[in-house]
């Protein structure tokens, strides 16, 4: 087993190190009191061939792989876990599908501007009484001569505001009680297709999050994205390559908290000392840093599994739900070591804390994963 990165992993990781040190890390509080959209740093990270990263070349991307990928994610968290999940969905919910499913007409329509960044990919599946069943669908798409016309609404969507397209899921028949439920590639100014930014969330505040309203939005047959039927069997697949991001977006937050609170040990005195030299202090700073070491190997593995072509929907769901609880516990460890300063805004964990929390929900709850992992042993 090898566990260096190899030559061209290593430039990415200190390409992305040190711009998420120098653009992404110093306002990330401020975009965060504001709850402002950075639309500036994803053009940037365009302009670095970052935002197509493990998609073809012939689109615009750059042909790496899914350990880069992770790589990106757990650094730009580590700086600004509104920018990981942004730049994860971006390229795990909104590229992916296109590119895993997509005709070579819709790679190249839809696929190409989300590699280049002139859009941001997301993804609709969501609905407000369809989350962890996912299968609860009910928005609909009904055959109207050449044309899908589409009704119906989705939440908790992240990035559609700034998205020229996405794929969305509808039921397209009814058998009884069973739903066929297909995908299709919407644009987002299509008439009758309206985005509604309005949430109040407890964290990740300067990302995207939206809910989406379809009354008659009409799209042609070939938006119709894979196999009629197959949408939800897609849909799923995709989410066991988004679950490496949410995994590599715990151990990058976790990574910032513990950072946050060895430094802060190391420079406050209490009793005569530092509480770095306090063997409860040493306990608890031992525990996180173990703790990332482990989530992180796991994402990678994961990551690398999927790169190497095998089956990973297991461990991909092992290292979102291990980084995921990791991630909470290291950041109200790093609360406690500041003491009443974690919970002031200006020390930052505070912020890592509410980040955190949507790990154990988004992209499947911490019990959905539990049920993948168990139906993946064979209970």
């Amino acid at each position: 087993m090898n566990f260096d990165l190899t030559d061209e992993q290593k430039m990415i990781w200190k390409m992305i190190r040190e711009f998420a040190d120098e653009e992404v890390a110093p306002g990330a509080e401020q975009r965060d009191k504001e709850k402002r959209f950075p639309v500036e740093i994803y053009k940037k990270l365009g302009e670095l061939g970052l935002m197509g990263l493990p998609f073809p070349e012939e689109y615009g991307g750059g042909g790496a792989d899914a350990v880069s990928f992770a790589i990106v994610v757990e650094e730009l968290s580590r700086a600004c876990g509104s920018a990981g999940i942004t730049y994860s969905a971006h390229i795990s919910l909104g590229g992916a599908p296109l590119h895993m499913f997509g005709t070579e007409e819709q790679k190249q329509k839809y696929l190409t501007p989300i590699c280049t960044g002139e859009s941001m990919g997301a993804f609709g599946l969501t609905e407000p009484n369809a989350g962890s069943d996912a299968g609860g669908t009910e928005t609909t798409a009904v055959k109207d001569g050449d044309e899908w016309v589409i009704n119906g609404s989705k939440c908790f969507i992240t990035n559609a505001s700034y998205a020229k397209n996405l794929a969305l899921t509808a039921i397209t028949d009814r058998d009884g009680g069973k739903k066929e439920i297909t995908a299709f590639i919407v644009n987002t100014d299509s008439p009758g297709f309206k985005v509604v930014d309005n949430y109040e969330k407890l964290g990740l505040n300067s990302s995207n999050t939206t809910e989406l309203i379809l009354e008659d939005v009409r799209i042609p047959e070939e938006n119709m994205l894979g196999k009629r039927g197959n949408g939800f069997r897609q849909f799923l697949m995709t989410l066991d390559g988004g679950r490496i991001g949410i995994g590599a977006m715990g151990v990058g937050i976790a990574q910032a908290a513990y950072e946050k609170a060895l430094a802060y040990a190391q420079e406050r005195k209490q009793f005569g000392q530092s509480l770095s030299k306090f063997q409860a202090t040493q306990f608890k700073l031992a525990d996180m840093a173990m703790k990332i070491e482990l989530a992180r190997t796991q994402v990678y593995k994961a990551a690398w599994l999927k790169d190497q072509g095998r089956k990973f929907a297991k461990e991909a769901s092992m290292a979102k739900l291990y980084a995921s609880e990791i991630c909470m516990e290291v950041c109200t460890e790093a609360i406690q070591i500041h003491g009443g300063y974690g919970y002031m805004k200006d020390y930052h964990v505070e912020r890592f804390y509410r980040d955190g929390r949507l790990l154990e929900i988004g992209e499947g709850t911490s019990e959905v994963q539990r049920m993948v992992i168990a139906r993946e042993i064979g209970c």
